[in-house]
């Protein structure tokens, strides 16, 4: 089986987000056949939801649309680094592996910050594979963030 990235899908989640006023950040679920299960960009404004992160939002529609609280053996590709709440919920959700592009070395939970893979109290580590469309990804929150300042 050769690889596919899903980050494409992710980054076009990232900018609907941006466009709606939302920190550009989208996710994707595949399945472990690749096809896709759930994309979504933040929507924390729009849902007045804190936790309405584009993680947290695939996470919900993929295991309400496979019929279970377990997505064993999919993929999430999400544009930034997940934040230490998304980190826990990537697994308890227990996703396979895990792919993002930008890092976050203020908010982060993976490679950052709580680390939460990491942690005795994890009882389920994804594979994580970072880099992936980084420097679009990046440059996506970079241009938001200038254009508010």
């Amino acid at each position: 089986m050769t690889f596919r990235s899903h980050m494409d899908t992710a980054l076009r989640e990232a900018r609907a987000a941006a466009t709606r006023g939302e920190v550009p950040v989208g996710a994707v679920i595949v399945d472990a056949g690749g096809a896709l299960i759930a994309a979504d960009g933040n929507r924390t404004r729009e849902l007045n939801d804190p936790t309405a992160h584009a993680e947290i939002l695939v996470i919900r529609a993929a295991c309400a649309a496979l019929g279970q609280e377990r997505l064993t053996g999919c993929d999430l590709y999400v544009t930034l680094e997940p934040c230490p709440m998304c980190a826990a919920a990537i697994s308890n959700a227990r996703i396979a592996r895990l792919y993002y592009g930008a890092a976050d070395p203020k908010s982060g939970g993976v490679d950052h910050g709580a680390r939460v893979f990491t942690h005795p109290q994890c009882h389920h580590a994804p594979d994580v594979y970072d880099g992936i469309s980084a420097t679009a990804s990046s440059d996506l929150l970079r241009d938001f963030f200038a254009s508010r300042r």
